[in-house]
């Protein structure tokens, strides 16, 4: 029976740091800076929010594939940590 493990965001910043904040805060942050930059330029707001769409979007598949790594290598860890090492045969 297989059971599905959901990592929370402060977990997977106490595993991976640095890689969780550029998955999120990185495209956040060019949405946020995109959406400043279309009103001092004065570009239609419907070209920066619809980037900002996408950034958010990236943000939050980037971020479930970054748990998803986690949890890889959290079971193959149980898995080999579980297995016992064979003899040698000499």
């Amino acid at each position: 029976m297989s059971t599905r493990e959901t990592f929370s965001l402060a977990e997977l910043f106490r595993v991976a740091p640095v890689k969780s904040s550029l998955l999120v805060f990185g495209p956040i942050g060019l949405a946020v800076g995109q959406v400043v930059n279309s009103y001092v330029n004065g570009v239609s707001p419907l070209v920066a929010i619809g980037f900002a769409a996408v950034m958010v979007a990236f943000a939050v598949v980037a971020t479930g594939h970054h748990a998803a790594e986690v949890r890889l290598r959290r079971l193959e860890a149980t898995i080999e940590a579980d297995v016992e090492p064979r003899p040698d045969p000499e």
